[in-house]
């Protein structure tokens, strides 16, 4: 899948999405909780963002806010060593570079290898985030 058909996927499989751009990012939001995206999806090098190497042709990298349960499912239950990723390589899930403690994970131009666990995450993601949204809107 190529970045818009991520875009679409997103705003069209899951309810209440609405998106922000900024800083080179598209972020996916439940409904108006602008506190924290569910995922974001970036698709140049930014001043922020060199580590992916995003310049290249046709390569955007996908950020998905996952369980504790679920990351440490897919990267143990140690702290990750961010150094031991090539955040270069194409169809990999891999912790976020940066927001691993948060349990993100990304993956550059999801593919065959791939799709169908980032569908599942990213059902993950919005489920949290719809979650997150009512409780919040629960205690007010």
């Amino acid at each position: 899948m190529n970045e818009s058909a991520i875009r679409e996927y997103i705003t069209n499989t899951f309810k209440g999405v609405e998106t922000s751009e900024a800083y080179g990012y598209t972020f996916f939001f439940y409904r108006s909780e602008r506190k924290l995206p569910f995922a974001t999806l970036i698709a140049t090098n930014t001043e922020y963002d060199q580590l992916s190497n995003l310049d290249r042709p046709g390569v955007y990298r996908l950020n998905i806010g996952v369980s504790k349960q679920t990351f440490q499912t897919l990267f143990g239950k140690d702290q990750v060593d961010i150094g031991a990723y090539d955040y270069t390589a194409l169809d990999k899930i891999m912790p976020h570079p940066e927001y691993a403690t948060q349990s993100f994970v990304c993956v550059l131009s999801p593919g065959d290898a791939t799709l169908k666990q980032v569908q599942a995450l990213l059902a993950e993601a919005h489920n949290i985030a719809v979650q997150r949204f009512n409780r919040q809107n629960q205690e007010k």
